[in-house]
């Protein structure tokens, strides 16, 4: 799982410039592929790829916005694929700059490249059948999320369901059916806390506290701060507060919101029914690893890259110094709160 998906509209600009050294010189071609290509081998590595994918996106050919109203260009959802993400979390304060018919646009783009989603939803019924993923081997994993807020766009009161809220008892309820319908392992992810702010905020904490306390939730997991914050256990389960930012270009005074981490978990096949009354296998996380990521700035004729930092540092590839600030400031956030005996940095 990684950090936000922020697509600021340099991040375009920049994706414009690597579809025309591809040869596609229209304009409206783009490819985000290189610049995802940093982490396309761990993503594509993992059983499951889940990525968050903040904003809606436009119809081919656009308008489009970056800030602070977001709609992205659909080719972003291209490199989305090509990098390997098999799965998206789509609840968050920018799920409605569009209004429903950017969820609409942004839940049809997925559908059509292959890609499951969950947090918003086109109908009621959508919004209450669980999202389920099976690996290869049969393990069937399922996601349940929601949002703080909007930004103050109001939800549709004629279609509540389209955005999932940040309500534990919600999640709770859609983690119990996400089981009854035949999840092995149940992740939940928090669209929430302060922007900025490496510590995790009151609702942050309650909210976890209710989720791992819960047999149908295995493990938590979060991002909207736009910076790293802590990887800790709360009831013996493991919490990521926040991912930080895979791709975004905030303003240059705050380094920390070119940062991310991208943590992969493995889980391992307990005895069958250890926690449950059911035959259902029982799986635990039997290793927890995060990679430090960092996407650097665009400028014109340098499209942004995201890199994994220490593989960066390892080839000389980059600013040395400010690689080794990054590695420094996320180890900083992860180990913040403690209790994360086992976590490895990759």
């Amino acid at each position: 799982m990684n950090g936000d998906l922020l697509w600021h509209n340099t991040l375009w600009f920049g994706a414009q410039e690597d579809a025309r050294a591809a040869g596609r010189k229209g304009d409206d071609d783009y490819d985000f592929a290189p610049l995802l290509a940093g982490v396309r081998p761990v993503v594509e590595g993992a059983d499951l790829g889940i990525c968050h994918n903040e904003v809606p996106v436009a119809e081919a050919g656009g308008p489009y916005e970056g800030y602070p109203m977001f709609i992205a260009p659909p080719h972003t959802l291209d490199g989305v694929k090509e990098t390997g993400y098999d799965m998206c979390t789509t609840a968050s304060n920018h799920s409605l700059d569009d209004g429903f018919e950017g969820i609409e646009r942004t839940l049809d783009g997925m559908d059509e490249r292959g890609i499951l989603h969950v947090g918003t939803a086109r109908s009621e019924k959508e919004a209450s059948t669980p999202t389920l993923f099976t690996t290869e081997s049969g393990v069937k994993i399922a996601v349940v999320t929601g949002t703080y807020g909007t930004n103050g766009i109001p939800v549709p009161d004629d279609k509540p369901w389209a955005v999932q809220p940040l309500d534990p008892d919600a999640l709770l309820d859609a983690a119990r059916r996400a089981r009854e319908a035949g999840a092995d392992i149940v992740m939940a992810a928090m669209h929430g806390g302060e922007e900025y702010q490496t510590e995790p905020n009151e609702q942050q904490m309650s909210v976890a506290e209710r989720l791992t306390a819960s047999p149908d939730v295995d493990l938590v997991y979060g991002h909207h701060a736009h910076v790293v914050q802590p990887i800790t256990k709360v009831n013996g389960k493991w919490v990521v507060y926040g991912l930080g930012n895979l791709v975004a270009q905030h303003e240059t005074d705050v380094p920390r919101g070119y940062e991310g981490i991208t943590v992969r978990f493995t889980f391992t096949e307990a005895e069958p029914g250890a926690d449950t009354d059911s035959e259902r296998p029982s799986f635990e996380v039997s290793s927890a690893e995060y990679f430090p990521t960092m996407v650097t700035r665009y400028s014109s004729g340098s499209p942004a890259r995201t890199v994994l930092v220490k593989e960066a540092l390892a080839g000389g590839d980059g600013d040395e110094s400010r690689l080794e600030q990054a590695r420094a400031r996320t180890a900083e956030a992860v180990n913040l709160l403690g209790d994360n005996d086992g976590l490895e940095e990759r």
